[in-house]
């Protein structure tokens, strides 16, 4: 019994100082001339259901998610927003906010038929965007 109070109060403390840690956290600030875009697909492009989006990044490096490292970041897909999140959170995670946290440079994706914009943001491992935000111009897709 001592055993799991302990442990149910370790896990509420590390919860509560991640939350500290994150909430707390101010945004971090890109570099001078960093700039984050989408190599691919074009945009105004036709594309098909199924497509591949390529990111790119100047004057910055790719990390992880929760591997703080000067000038790095991961990238979020903003699919359909007409906003960037607030600046202040995480990113969130849904279908129109995905997060690339591996550090991964191209996503597979799967729209549905009609007019699509995506835009890039690089967040800083703990998905908070950097100020001022770190973003791509928004591309229109036309999917088949």
């Amino acid at each position: 019994m001592k055993r799991t109070l302990l442990a149910v109060a370790l896990a509420v403390w590390c919860t509560a100082a991640v939350a500290t840690d994150v909430a707390g956290s101010p945004n971090l600030t890109a570099p001078a001339g960093a700039s984050v875009y989408i190599i691919s697909p074009a945009d105004g492009a036709t594309v098909g259901r199924h497509l591949t989006v390529r990111f790119g990044l100047r004057g910055m490096g790719v990390a992880p998610a929760g591997v703080s490292r000067p000038r790095t970041g991961h990238h979020h897909l903003l699919v359909d927003m007409k906003q960037l999140p607030p600046a202040s959170a995480p990113i969130p995670s849904d279908a129109w906010h995905l997060h690339f946290g591996g550090g991964q440079t191209e996503a597979s994706l799967t729209l549905k038929p009609g007019t699509h914009t995506l835009q890039l943001e690089l967040a800083d491992a703990h998905h908070v965007p950097f100020a001022p935000a770190l973003v791509s111009k928004r591309i229109t897709l036309h999917v088949e």
